[in-house]
């Protein structure tokens, strides 16, 4: 059978989609592009936010039309929103054949091919832990690849319906990483991203706890990876950040090929409005770990998760998260307009901000973004930057692209010997408005 997958939502929901992926190939079927020549369609789907809902019932609604041309077309949903809306997915959508849970996703292909001998309609959203064994299948490894080390998270967040659909934080075993990460580097694999919804509390077997001084688990795990010969990075996201001990912050630091950039949700700069969103750390206490970061790693680059319009957010918590966010100077920033999802603790509350005033604040942190981002990198015009070659640039076929440490996208002219997943020095010689242009030394 060919199988068409699409993804909605986070990276963790795309390496689902490769690890799924790869276990139809492994039992003889064939993934394509083309929804209209498909015989299974598989949606993995998001309920973090509403649109991104929205957009996946939009889609699978639509797909209507190709099951009454081929009634043996068939179409399941997996990931978040199946998880949160079950059978009400099947009741709304007469033309889906089945619904898989996150705890379900490890049986996809045999829920499948159960459907193609008797075509009876399947939901199940049951928790299992067999399905982050599921998670070391990869397909077509290049340069880089990425694996989950935890599957849920334990904070509950009063936002959030993460645990909720993704269920309690799991770690997976260190040696099954290390193992999986020695198999991708010996089919050419040169960075490797950890993904987890906490990823630093890896290893923590579940404790709500930030761990004690000196004990980090995550931290012995990326000291492993740092010594897989053949390995050039280790990225990682997202962080939590109560969990940057001096343990963790020294690996950070004393590893090389751990990259200096790192993902800090930071949601509000207010006080009052990261106690709502039971973030459980202050302001203060998210500076201070900043400036130990920076102390101990210099260059480090910072990105970050930031939520406008929370229920109660005035125009002073406003301000202080506008002005946090400046003082850390976030090269990179997602920031998004609150919206209430069914099920989380914050639905309860009155939506007391406007759309139109949510609007406002978030174009003002964007504005901030773009106005920090062109200083940063008009001051790298003239520096010699490290990259990893990742390929012929999307936008001009005439040259690569290539990563730093710090996470700057740069735009180059190959020569005649650069090779994908290779490290080479760029001069820097000029700028746009989100990445740099260099050429190689």
């Amino acid at each position: 059978m060919k199988i068409f997958i699409k993804t909605y939502g986070c990276q963790m929901n795309e390496r689902d989609s490769e690890a799924i992926g790869a276990l139809f190939e492994k039992s003889g079927h064939t993934l394509c592009d083309d929804e209209n020549s498909a015989d299974v369609l598989l949606f993995n789907t998001c309920s973090v936010r509403d649109a991104a809902e929205r957009k996946a019932k939009g889609k699978i609604g639509y797909m209507r039309k190709l099951k009454n041309r081929n009634p043996d077309l068939i179409i399941g949903v997996m990931g978040c929103m199946a998880q949160r809306l079950g059978d009400q997915l099947l009741a709304e959508l007469p033309h889906l054949d089945f619904v898989l849970g996150t705890g379900q996703l490890h049986k996809a292909l045999e829920t499948v091919e159960n459907i193609a001998r008797n075509r009876q309609r399947v939901s199940s959203t049951l928790p299992s832990l067999e399905e982050i064994d599921m998670l070391g299948e990869h397909r077509n490894n290049s340069w880089s690849a990425q694996i989950a080390i935890t599957r849920g998270c334990n904070r509950f967040c009063s936002y959030c319906i993460v645990p909720y659909v993704r269920g309690r934080e799991v770690s997976r075993t260190r040696d099954s990483i290390i193992a999986e990460a020695e198999n991708l580097i010996a089919n050419g694999v040169r960075e490797i991203l950890l993904l987890g919804q906490n990823v630093a509390a890896y290893g923590l077997n579940g404790d709500i706890r930030p761990p004690a001084e000196g004990h980090s688990p995550f931290a012995e795990l990326l000291e492993a990876l740092n010594e897989l010969p053949g390995l050039e990075r280790i990225r990682y996201t997202s962080p939590y950040v109560s969990y940057f001990n001096d343990r963790l912050i020294s690996a950070l630091a004393s590893c090389s090929k751990v990259c200096h950039n790192i993902h800090l949700p930071l949601q509000s700069g207010s006080d009052r409005i990261l106690q709502a969103m039971n973030r459980q750390y202050t302001a203060q206490s998210y500076r201070e770990k900043v400036a130990s970061l920076r102390q101990a790693i210099p260059d480090l680059t910072f990105s970050t998760d930031v939520i406008v319009g929370f229920p109660g957010e005035e125009e002073s918590d406003f301000e202080a998260t506008r002005e946090l966010m400046n003082e850390v100077g976030f090269e990179q920033a997602y920031i998004f307009k609150y919206s209430p999802r069914p099920g989380a603790k914050s639905a309860l509350l009155a939506d007391t901000v406007s759309e139109e005033e949510k609007l406002r604040r978030n174009n003002i942190l964007l504005d901030d973004l773009q106005l920090r981002i062109g200083k940063k990198l008009k001051n790298m015009t003239g520096s010699t930057v490290e990259v990893l070659c990742e390929g012929v640039s999307a936008r001009n076929s005439s040259r690569w692209t290539g990563r730093t440490g710090t996470n700057f996208v740069v735009h180059f002219e190959p020569d005649t010997q650069v090779k994908t997943g290779d490290l080479r020095n760029v001069r820097i010689t000029g700028c746009g408005q989100v990445s740099l242009f260099g050429e190689l030394i």
